[in-house]
């Protein structure tokens, strides 16, 4: 079997071995890691593969990539990617690969993202206010602010980040974005702290509001969406997607995608409604949380919940 190093990733890889052992159906099959990060997640499943097998890693960050490189360097069954997952289907279809045994999707920033300052993805550091998981293409965090709408404003961070204080903190961004343009992380987290008055207990009151700009300045749960009807697409049958997930939003996504078909209600007269809805596409395999363990280890696997599902023969819908 060729050489997969399992040399320490820079950040600890949350559910790790629960979910490599959950995705792998086939030894020498063909897996896609969406999340390449710093390959935690590779460099387990190359370690349980078979010298035919292919793994294709996915990231949109620089950093990542240059870090799947150096294991494309090592193991030749591994082909790094530097293309957001939503563009699976066409990277591999570019490969000749029309079906996958299984795809795992690590969702969210990883800790090395967030513990760089100068990407803006924390209010912890006065940093540059980024947040782009491709620091190579898009608009950054501080661009949108200082140009959108304040509506606009208002309903991202109350829709991606739950936030019931919305409204107050867009209108202060207004207010000082009029004064001067608000470029730091450490200028948006002190207004935030302004406008929001109460918090849970243990959480900043920027909290909410940095993980909604992050989403939308990423697309994260588009970009979700896609690559879930892309997998659909392309595990082939008795193959498995697994999604680890790390907040609500992201969770919910995974939970309906992967629920069986559901009839018309405008057909809900007919004697055959199950038959109206369809076969079920997916056959729902596990529901994970972090252990005791891990959360102590790794505190930020605390709100992780990995789903795993296995493909049906079901026949998917062709791609718009």
């Amino acid at each position: 079997m060729p050489p997969a190093t399992l040399q320490a990733p820079a950040h600890i890889t949350v559910l790790l071995r629960e979910s490599v052992d959950a995705l792998i159906t086939d030894p020498a099959g063909t897996y896609v890691d969406g999340t390449f990060g710093r390959g935690g997640h590779t460099r387990l499943l190359l370690s349980r593969l078979d010298p035919q097998a292919r793994v294709f890693g996915f990231d949109r960050d620089p950093q990542a990539i240059e870090s799947a490189r150096q294991l494309a360097a090592e193991d030749a069954r591994f082909t790094p990617i530097h293309e957001p997952f939503s563009s699976m289907e066409r990277e591999l279809a570019a490969r000749g690969l029309a079906q996958v045994t299984g795809v795992l999707l690590d969702l969210g920033v990883s800790s090395p993202q967030i513990d760089t300052p100068e990407r803006g993805f924390s209010f912890r550091f006065d940093a540059p206010l980024d947040m782009r998981m491709d620091t190579t293409r898009g608009m950054t965090a501080a661009d949108w602010l200082n140009t959108a709408a304040q509506e606009d404003i208002r309903e991202i961070i109350h829709a991606y980040g739950e936030e019931r204080f919305a409204a107050r903190i867009a209108a202060a961004i207004a207010a000082r974005r009029a004064v001067q343009p608000i470029t730091r992380t450490g200028e948006l987290a002190q207004i935030v702290a302004g406008a929001v008055k109460t918090r849970e207990k243990g959480q900043d009151p920027a909290t909410r509001t940095f993980q909604a700009l992050r989403i939308f300045i990423n697309r994260e749960l588009e970009e979700l969406e896609q690559v879930l009807m892309q997998a659909q697409r392309m595990i082939r049958p008795q193959g498995r997607l697994a999604v680890i997930s790390f907040h609500s939003l992201e969770d919910r996504i995974v939970k309906q995608f992967l629920a069986p078909p559901r009839a018309d209600a405008s057909l809900r007269h007919l004697p055959v409604r199950g038959e109206v809805a369809g076969a079920a596409r997916w056959a729902d395999l596990a529901r994970i949380k972090p252990g005791e363990a891990e959360v102590s280890a790794n505190p930020r696997s605390r709100s992780a919940v990995l789903r795993v599902a296995t493909r049906t023969e079901a026949a998917a819908p062709e791609a718009q």
